[in-house]
């Protein structure tokens, strides 16, 4: 019998501990763990079953995502892409307070489609994809044990599917639990927490222009309209465990008030609180910056809070037919609900039109757009419509002979609302970006894997980040790169047992090719159940993704090996030991 599963020979190893600067060494691997690690090399080749040459290659600890909605991709996609092809191991779902357990069996098509609308989630994907083979949120985890994954996947308990579970739909949204109801849900969080959930989510963006995640009939979500008592109910669950994370997208009232909340939140539990999310904005850099400094201070206060940061530009695509991330915007979201024909004809009713023009000129930008007057047309449907092509907005009036959002509303109309529209980036300053990515306290990625399908891929975000931001801009050193990919999210997380190279820990590693590692450019695949399509953006440089020390992919081919955990409590429910 070998000592070693497999060697790692003659690597750049950047360990994710920052403590240590990259260097070349063997890394063996023993059931599923790091079991030796040689400075300069010279482990012994003939101990081992296998051999992965990766000289002139870096060998680096797994990523970790800790904000995706890949709940129901999970069901028929073991691998999670778009993530795992730009080499993360290990993520989390149930972000935001979304998800489908607990669920009584009458909720199940009401649950899809509320996540339909807030996550864009295509509903005959959901439909055709998941099983149901769970009620409970211990069953929803005991079902996910049991199936095949290829990468490891921890769960937070989603507070609008067990608020949804007690109260009803209706109750959820719009009043107080009754006392026994309260006892109830808290009761089911215990629960959940026992069977392995490692925290729970909401989403809190309240009832103004900042709610751009609505359920499909354009109401707010349960926890968007849940009391600031409520949570802190929920809360003190965990402080009396003495364990648990929260994860928390806040932008309710205003972002003073909102921060104050976190604090408290961080009081109340006495637990690590993921704030969703620090992001820059090219044309109000405040909003960062107050941010950055809230953080701070939080942390000189003794409360532990994490800013998870999008690093990616905020570029998508999206058509009409059923975008939803107007929905902050009353008039555009009056528009934008309901089958291609409804959404036509609102679009042609005179007063809902009159609306969205006042809108645009009241100079109202939608949060995630930014100005609707400097979208651009990306491509159209029919030929005679290509002149339009590669316009803004505003140009596309000016060439129609129109107000800009009657053109826009035109040109999508003639279209049956095919027409696609780009978002230039506005979050990708390189000195804005930096002050985020250098503050101690941020955590890179939120690639919001799974969701808004149609419109955006996030999960670029580790490739992007190596390609862009250490390799062309230097704001990263490799070193800082790989502990914040790593080593911060598993810390924040709360695993234990995984995010570094360090004998004992997990083998999950990546191996990639530095000089030619690089995100590929954007394209349409028909891959999803329900004959739906996504957008998705491969990577090519990755040379092995490994996963509790088997390969998931070798030079971005899948090798159908499912090694993947499910981490309750943050970690794998058995470790083996190193021999």
């Amino acid at each position: 019998m070998s000592d070693f599963d497999t060697i790692i020979k003659g690597g750049t190893i950047i360990d994710g501990t920052r403590h240590r600067a990259k260097f070349v060494g063997d890394v063996a691997i023993k059931n599923g763990l790091i079991a030796e690690i040689v400075e300069g090399g010279g482990i012994d080749t003939s101990r081992a079953d296998k051999i992965i040459d990766a000289a002139g290659l870096n060998v680096v600890p797994g990523y970790v995502d800790l904000h995706t909605h890949y709940d129901g991709q999970l069901l028929w996609d073991p691998y999670l892409s778009c993530s795992s092809w730009h080499g993360v191991t290990s993520m989390a779902i149930g972000n935001c307070g979304f998800g489908f357990a607990p669920a009584h069996p009458h909720e199940r098509e009401r649950l899809m489609l509320s996540m339909e609308r807030v996550e864009a989630i295509p509903l005959a994907t959901m439909k055709a994809g998941m099983d149901w083979d769970w009620e409970t949120f211990p069953e929803w985890l005991d079902s996910l044990e049991r199936r095949p994954k290829g990468v490891n996947v921890m769960s937070f308990v989603p507070l609008n599917p067990l608020m949804v579970y007690v109260m009803g739909m209706e109750g959820a949204k719009t009043r107080e639990p009754t006392k026994e109801e309260l006892a109830e849900m808290l009761r089911l969080m215990e629960e959940s927490l026992d069977a392995g959930g490692v925290g729970y989510t909401m989403q809190r963006l309240g009832d103004g222009f900042t709610s751009v995640q609505r359920d499909y009939d354009g109401t707010p979500m349960p926890t968007d309209t849940m009391s600031d008592e409520l949570v802190l109910e929920f809360a003190k669950v965990l402080k009396g465990r003495g364990e648990g994370i929260i994860q928390l997208t806040q932008a309710k009232d205003d972002v003073v008030s909102d921060l104050d909340f976190g604090a408290d939140l961080a009081e109340a539990s006495g637990c690590p609180i993921l704030w969703n999310a620090v992001q820059v904005n090219e044309r109000h850099p405040h909003q960062h910056r107050r941010m950055l400094r809230w953080v701070n201070e939080q942390r000189e206060k003794g409360h532990e809070i994490w800013m998870q940061a999008i690093t990616t530009p905020n570029d998508l695509r999206f058509m009409l037919d059923d975008f939803n991330l107007f929905d902050g915007n009353g008039a555009w979201r009056n528009v934008t609900i309901g089958d291609v024909e409804t959404r036509m004809a609102k679009m042609q009713d005179p007063e809902l039109r009159a609306a969205v023009r006042e809108d645009y000129d009241s100079g109202s930008a939608p949060f995630v757009t930014g100005p609707v007057a400097d979208l651009v047309v990306d491509s159209v449907a029919n030929e005679e419509n290509q002149v339009y092509v590669g316009m803004t907005v505003a140009e596309l009036g000016a060439s129609m002979g129109k107000h800009p959002s009657d053109a826009m509303l035109d040109l999508s109309i003639s279209e049956k609302l095919k027409t696609v529209f780009y978002v230039v980036p506005f979050n990708y300053d390189e000195g804005l970006l930096n002050e985020i990515l250098e503050n101690e306290w941020t955590v890179p990625g939120l690639s919001d894997g799974g969701a808004h399908t149609k419109f955006l891929n996030y999960g670029r975000y580790p490739t992007n980040m190596i390609e862009t931001l250490v390799r062309e801009r230097g704001s990263y050193t490799l070193e800082e790169a790989h502990y914040r990919l790593a080593a911060v999210p598993a810390k924040a997380a709360g695993f234990n047992d995984r995010g570094t190279l360090e004998v004992g820990r997990a083998a999950d590693i990546v191996v990639y090719d530095y000089e030619n590692l690089k995100v590929l450019p954007t394209e349409i695949v028909h891959d999803l159940p329900g004959d739906e399509w996504r957008y998705v953006e491969r990577a090519e440089g990755y040379r092995y993704t490994i996963v509790n020390g088997e390969p998931i992919f070798i030079d971005g081919v899948c090798t159908g090996a499912t090694p993947g955990h499910l981490l309750r409590h943050g970690q794998a429910k058995a470790a083996a030991k190193v021999a």
